[in-house]
């Protein structure tokens, strides 16, 4: 029995160590993201070395698809915390109860700006404005100005030039298409009647669209518009120090990426720290040229190219989350009927 009390003790005294100094490597969070995530190594690795956090990086599809999982496993979820639930997706998961509350200590600097509500649950972590991009040269051989709008983008004279992304596979396509829904209201379905009439080419998503058929990127495609994001530019710098592509500005949508620690997490406590790990100034400096969006924390330094290539848009449109969530499977019905019959 003595034996036995002192192994029970010593059982003990080890978990009780999981919440105290614990060595690197001995406790570990998952972190559940999209396949976009990147994230420097050191700083994470530094973040270890600090707290004991390990940090394993689990993968899921884009944001659509990750919202998904999430739902379908928060019985039993993936992780312990979860990265990339945008916009366009962040009403439906908390409306299923997929996170838990955590508000932490830095969501003050900044990301309070994006909350989606006042339950503690999302924190802001960048911000990626989706905008029409367009290969300036490439118009200027055909003799053809920057487009300026949406309406621009339904003019014949820009037939068959368009590439966009399918709204119900493509976190950047939904939010193409909510821009559409924010700037022509009860008009938007006519608008892409008029943008199918004008040769519009759907793709499944960003990767497809701008690195295969969008000719300012490196897959040099054929198509000089599609639909990206208004940092994009800024690593389409050619050799005289110019972007090479461009941002329209008018038709921006606001896309913010959030975290969240999970519910029923297993491991809930340490969660909440890789949460602050990504609102930290030292994560939030590698957003920029990691992953081409904006921090969520105020006064973090841009890179330079950033000034001339990749100006945060003035007047994005946005929708509510409510309005989202209530309407958007019935908007995606609407798309799918108004451009592909």
């Amino acid at each position: 029995m003595r034996r036995m009390a002192i192994a029970l003790f010593a059982l003990l005294l080890a978990g009780c160590s999981l919440s105290g100094d614990d060595k690197p490597g001995d406790r570990t969070v998952v972190l559940v993201t999209h396949d976009s995530f990147a994230h420097d190594p050191a700083v994470f690795d530094r973040f270890t070395a600090e707290t004991g956090i390990r940090v394993e990086v689990r993968k899921s599809g884009d944001a659509g698809a990750l919202t998904n999982q999430l739902v379908l496993t928060k019985a039993s979820p993936l992780g312990d915390v979860a990265f990339g639930v945008d916009t366009t997706f962040a009403s439906r998961a908390l409306d299923e109860g997929v996170f838990a509350e955590y508000r932490s200590p830095a969501a003050a600097e900044g990301p309070q700006r994006y909350a989606v509500d006042d339950s503690g649950r999302l924190t802001a972590v960048d911000v990626g404005d989706v905008c029409v991009n367009v290969d300036v040269a490439a118009l200027e051989s055909r003799g053809l100005p920057v487009p300026t709008g949406y309406a621009d983008l339904a003019d014949p004279k820009y037939k068959d030039l368009l590439v966009v992304e399918d709204p119900a596979t493509s976190s950047p396509g939904l939010a193409f298409l909510l821009g559409t829904v924010a700037s022509f209201r009860d008009g938007w379905v006519g608008y892409w009647e008029k943008l199918r009439a004008n040769g519009v080419l759907v793709v499944s998503g960003w990767e497809e669209a701008y690195t295969q058929e969008f000719s300012g990127s490196s897959g040099q495609g054929p198509r000089p518009i599609v639909v990206s994001y208004a940092s994009s530019p800024s690593a389409e710098i050619g050799e005289d120090g110019e972007p090479r592509t461009r941002a329209v500005l008018d038709t921006c949508f606001r896309q913010v990426e959030y975290a969240g620690v999970l519910a029923n997490a297993k491991n809930p406590e340490d969660a909440g720290k890789v949460v602050d790990l990504l609102l930290s100034p030292e994560f939030q400096r590698t957003v920029p040229e990691m992953m081409y969006v904006y921090p969520a924390r105020e006064g973090v330094e841009l890179p330079e190219a950033w000034a001339k290539a990749a100006p945060l848009p003035e007047n994005p449109a946005t929708l509510p989350a409510a309005e989202i969530q209530a309407n958007r499977e019935r908007w995606i019905e609407q798309w799918r009927a108004a451009v592909q019959g």
